[in-house]
């Protein structure tokens, strides 16, 4: 799924202490991945292949939190595009076992990934974003999806496809039949705060929101918005013991 989002992982203080919090929480299991920059852990909900968790070192002064990935066919090219259109090449490309990655802000400083992958590393990719809503949450999303669509080349991809459509104030990228991402600019549900950072959002799907708040009380989170009803479904916002922000979704509210 090149030019969207294709995976989302977290760099945590502690492994075991992610994995003690979103594993009860989300019906996570783990399995010990890959370990090119230290140690990594592969989160699972059944036999699906959903996120990783990498651990940052305690004394790194290296915000916690998660990061959106988007699938592109050269990492170098569109490092090069994000660079030429205003955006920032923090990290990379780097190449590992599945590809190659590089971590990246767009002009806005919103911060995010592209993963080139190889061999058989796509499948797990395509597998992973199916559990997984994100949302930019930006100050001008039409600035946002320009930037984007020449990035990722949306207008260019097959129309059969690939279609960028706006929604409830969100401009939102729809692949093969199913939204895959929104851009959010505020507007009248969900209004962006002029003072917040520009950033991607990661929504995690449950059976019941309002459940699965308590439970992350109980396991060291944090309510950061309180839940409510949106045109999408029932939401909530939470941070994680390590102070990771996420939210919580379930459409059948």
């Amino acid at each position: 799924m090149t030019g969207a989002p294709c995976w989302v992982s977290l760099m945590a203080r502690s492994l075991d202490g992610a994995a003690d919090f979103y594993g009860p929480l989300l019906g996570w299991r783990f399995v010990t991945g890959p370990e090119p920059w230290g140690r990594y852990l592969r989160a699972f909900a059944g036999d699906r292949e959903v996120a990783g968790v990498g651990e940052v070192a305690r004394d790194w002064e290296y915000p916690v939190t998660w990061t959106t990935y988007f699938g592109t066919e050269n990492a170098n090219d569109t490092a090069a595009s994000i660079s030429e259109r205003g955006g920032t090449v923090a990290v990379g490309p780097l190449e590992f076992e599945a590809g190659r990655i590089a971590l990246v802000a767009d002009p806005a400083g919103a911060a995010f990934g592209i993963w080139e992958a190889t061999g058989s590393a796509g499948s797990g990719l395509r597998s992973g974003v199916a559990s997984v809503w994100t949302e930019l949450r930006t100050r001008d999303a039409f600035d946002a999806a320009i930037f984007y669509g020449n990035v990722f080349d949306w207008d260019g991809r097959d129309p059969a496809r690939y279609e960028v459509r706006w929604e409830y104030d969100h401009v939102v990228l729809h692949v093969d039949g199913r939204s895959v991402a929104a851009l959010h600019g505020g507007g009248t549900e969900g209004a962006v705060d002029p003072r917040v950072r520009p950033r991607w959002h990661v929504f995690f799907p449950v059976p019941d929101v309002d459940e699965a708040v308590r439970e992350a009380e109980k396991l060291g989170g944090e309510l950061m918005d309180e839940p409510r009803d949106s045109l999408h479904g029932r939401t909530a916002g939470l941070r994680d013991p390590d102070g990771a922000l996420f939210s919580v979704i379930s459409a059948s509210g």
